[in-house]
């Protein structure tokens, strides 16, 4: 059953929708999930730059989606919550759902 939210429990939904609401966010994510990456290593694969790439991980760590760790002169990202998998799989369906309904 689905209980009724309170405006704080809203809140918070909303805050993670809106970090999973971005499409650079999104291809970010979709490279951690299959690993610890270097942010040199993320720009190279999604074509941006390594600037954009800082900022937008900067994002997803104040969520507590990933974290990071420096080795020497790169610093390296992973998944920090284990629900942003299972979060991003539905999400990745029901867009696979919406595209296959048209």
């Amino acid at each position: 059953m689905i209980r009724t939210l309170d405006l704080e429990t809203a809140s918070k939904i909303a805050t993670t929708f809106k970090g999973l609401g971005d499409g650079t966010r999104l291809r970010l994510l979709s490279i951690l999930l299959r690993g610890e990456t270097c942010v040199s290593e993320l720009a190279e694969q999604t074509g941006i730059s390594q600037s954009a790439v800082s900022h937008q991980l900067r994002t997803l760590r104040d969520l507590g989606f990933v974290s990071n760790r420096r080795d020497g002169q790169n610093i390296y990202y992973k998944i920090d919550d284990e629900h942003i998998e299972g979060l991003f799989n539905l999400a990745l369906a029901h867009s696979d759902h919406l595209e296959n309904k048209s």
